[in-house]
């Protein structure tokens, strides 16, 4: 929350007549952008202003905007019609932190139209000194007092969602943000303006303010796992008025400016002014979110606070390890420096924190010259024993990024070969698959539903995709190929995942799924939001761990949910090819050891979540799941890409030992869900040794997307590379035609 006005505060003028819609609209903006940056207003200011929005007189709606904004405003500016700009002080309370970020609202009374950027500067601001971002690197200290007059940092906030520059309405409000680097009272001469000389005479441009800084107190952590070791954890922390702490807006590396939380292990710390404050832990779904009340004391100088986090599902106890295969270090608009991004060791903080036991790193067009350096082929030095971290490559920003965007794994080798520049790679998908393969590397589609999108959200539909997008489009050919080990998921629509998938799967194809969260690209919240959890035997290995994505000795999911050790009779998922003979038709046993966490209650979380479509975020999430207003969750049993049996568990954190009875009439694939959070691959049941020819009808889509993908593809592969191109797809045309030949059911 922003700071209120103080008692003895100025009332900035009125503006009249100004229209409604267009300072509605900017207004809606600011609050998104103070949301963003962990200054939110009170929820009571806020459903005013929705109030505000729908007035049917629309002066008066700009009016009660201001009687809301004002009070939260430290200045007031007013532009003349000669664009001269004067400064006067608002009403807000004039309070900083030291060592910390405060923001304020400025209103902006702009007669003269101007659409030049609102500039703020100071004597008394100055980079002379080591300003604190809540990072521990290097670690935080108090810094004294050098030169009195140059103790302040100012930043106008004009970052998406607002404009860089003023809109030229009447009236609009922006935000100031202030660092301080004392404590104490403080005076600094703030001074505005549109651009060079546009201040006004006699000094009316410049407002002189006392400011209150409160002093800044080293809160260190103390982070205790179950079993008592120190370890890295996630903290959102709050203040009695809802405001997150260190300010997000002005964050940097390892601290990232578009999350709400903090990672910090044992040891680290971070500067809170004196107060009261509520400290949510966790490290990951695996763990319970903690919420713990702390008192900074005044004057204390250092305090420790200790922490212990409390995991609700040890899959690495019973041989299961979760892994991210799809993380960015740089080239999104989240970084300050999108062509460089964050260091490993600050992805690391990231992994560790959130209890990701594998984390791969992928360099990608935008970045790609600067993060190879990192890549060597081999598991990254920074990795532990418990958690590893590799350097491998997304196929995107690439010449055959329109056919799909890959993942290769385990490379060896991440330059194609002949190539030293991104533009010399293949403009189609199949060689760079093949090439991954032929070097021994795990390969797959990324974000997989973009460009799969259908009207129906059925499983499976036979509604034709368009095909025009970055996910697994060009996959309909490739898996003909034996190129494509996984198609990914979690990240986008399960419809639109799962669909093609479950289609391919009908035909007799055997490309697995696997989970990712592509970090910061689609969700940029945490990492592994979207995991593969993979059985490894042994020791963890990442070389095992990449295996068993190709193998499918994995689920993916959201880590809200789990299936684990999947089995069909004796034969579990992903050994001995999972595969199991049966002599004739006849029942099989189905069993695996299921899990899932939900609050006990729903909340309005869960009622935002539950009412949303599916083609919305969250994608995948245990709320979409929950059954009415209970705290159970289905599982069900998937039978060639249909519900065939259903149990459902209490959501307490619990594991359940489930076992269903499924007749298996014909050679058939058989997998686990609980949709859409949780899905295992699949365990392929062959019966008198015939292939997998679940439906016709799957085989006709597969083969009208063969078209559809080459209607939209082609024209983005070049001349000389096209009659490859065309015999590939069509080697898929005839290989579709062959199984729909040989399917005799519906």
């Amino acid at each position: 929350m922003l700071f209120p006005a103080a008692a003895t505060g100025s009332d900035l003028p009125t503006v009249p007549n100004v229209p409604r819609q267009p300072l509605a609209a900017q207004a809606r903006r600011v609050v998104e952008a103070l949301e963003m940056i962990g200054r939110p207003l009170p929820e009571a200011d806020l459903k005013r202003l929705e109030d505000a929005y729908v007035l049917d007189d629309e002066f008066q709606a700009s009016l009660a905007i201001q009687e809301i904004f004002d009070p939260y405003c430290l200045v007031g500016v007013s532009i003349n019609p000669e664009s001269r700009v004067k400064a006067q002080q608002g009403p807000a309370a004039p309070s900083l932190m030291q060592q910390g970020w405060r923001a304020f609202l400025v209103k902006v009374h702009n007669e003269a139209g101007v659409t030049a950027p609102l500039r703020v500067s100071s004597p008394n601001a100055a980079p002379i000194y080591s300003r604190s971002t809540g990072s521990p690197d290097p670690p935080q200290t108090i810094v004294p007092e050098t030169i009195p007059d140059r103790w302040v940092e100012l930043s106008m906030f004009d970052d998406r969602p607002l404009n860089p520059t003023l809109s030229g309405l009447p009236l609009e409000y922006r935000i100031l943000q202030i660092h301080s680097r004392d404590a104490g009272p403080r005076e600094a001469k703030l001074t505005f303006d549109v651009g060079q000389g546009t201040q006004d005479l006699g000094f009316r441009s410049d407002v002189d303010i006392l400011f209150r800084c409160e002093p800044g107190v080293v809160v260190s952590f103390d982070v205790r796992d179950e079993d008592g070791s120190p370890v890295m954890g996630s903290f959102l922390i709050r203040d009695h008025l809802g405001r997150v702490y260190p300010s997000p807006g002005r964050r940097l590396a390892p601290d990232f400016f578009f999350h709400p939380q903090i990672y910090r292990r044992t040891g680290e710390s971070v500067i809170l002014p004196p107060g009261t404050f509520t400290v949510e832990s966790t490290r990951g779904p695996e763990y319970r979110i903690k919420s713990k009340t702390i008192i900074v004391e005044e004057g204390a100088g250092t305090q420790t606070e200790t922490f212990e986090l409390e995991r609700w599902a040890d899959l690495a106890a019973m041989g299961w390890y979760s892994g991210d295969h799809h993380v960015h270090a740089a080239g999104c608009a989240h970084y300050e420096s999108p062509s460089e991004g964050v260091q490993p060791e600050h992805m690391m903080r990231h992994i560790l924190g959130e209890d990701l036991v594998v984390g791969c790193v992928l360099s990608w067009g935008p970045c790609w010259y600067y993060q190879k350096q990192f890549f060597d082929g081999r598991v990254h030095p920074l990795s532990t024993p418990d958690y590893l971290m590799r350097y491998d490559v997304e196929v995107s920003g690439f010449p055959s990024s329109h056919a799909g965007h890959l993942c290769l794994l385990r490379l060896t080798e991440d330059d194609y070969p002949g190539t030293t520049l991104i533009e010399e790679w293949p403009s189609w998908d199949l060689p760079v698959l093949q090439w991954g393969k032929s070097q021994g590397a795990v390969v797959g589609f990324s974000h997989s539903g973009w460009g799969l999108q259908t009207q129906s959200k059925e499983l499976p539909n036979f509604e034709m995709p368009p095909f025009d997008g970055i996910g697994a489009n060009e996959y309909i050919v490739d898996v003909v190929h034996d190129a494509v080990d996984f198609i990914s998921s979690v990240d986008t629509p399960a419809p639109y995942e799962l669909n093609i998938w479950y289609h391919t799967l009908n035909c007799g194809y055997r490309c697995r799924i696997s989970g990712e969260t592509d970090f910061p690209c689609i969700y940029g919240e945490r990492v592994g939001l979207g995991r593969s959890y993979v059985k490894v035997d042994g020791d963890l290995d990442y070389d095992r761990w990449v295996q068993g994505i190709k193998d499918g000795r994995s689920y993916v999911g959201d880590g809200r949910s789990h299936l684990v050790d999947f089995q069909v009779a004796d034969v579990a998922v992903g050994e001995n090819g999972s595969e199991l003979a049966l002599d004739r038709p006849g029942q099989v046993r189905v069993s695996v050891r299921a899990a899932a966490l939900l609050e006990p209650e729903p909340n309005e979380r869960t009622e935002a979540i539950r009412n949303r479509p599916l083609d919305q975020k969250p994608y995948w999430d245990i709320e979409r799941a929950r059954v009415g207003n209970s705290r159970k969750v289905p599982v069900e049993v998937v039978v060639n890409g249909l519900p065939v049996a259903r149990q459902e568990i209490e959501a307490d954190g619990q594991f359940n030992d489930l076992s269903f009875e499924v007749p298996i009439e014909r050679s058939s694939w058989v997998a686990l869900r609980i949709y859409p959070s949780s899905h295992t691959n699949p365990i392929f049941v062959t019966v008198a040794g015939a292939p997998i020819r679940a439906s016709r009808r799957s085989a006709e889509w597969c083969l009208k997307a063969v078209d559809q993908c080459w209607s939209q593809k082609v024209r983005n592969i070049r001349p000389e590379e096209r009659d490859a191109a065309e015999a590939a797809y069509d080697v898929a045309r005839e290989a579709y035609q062959k199984i729909l030949a040989e399917s005799d059911v519906e």
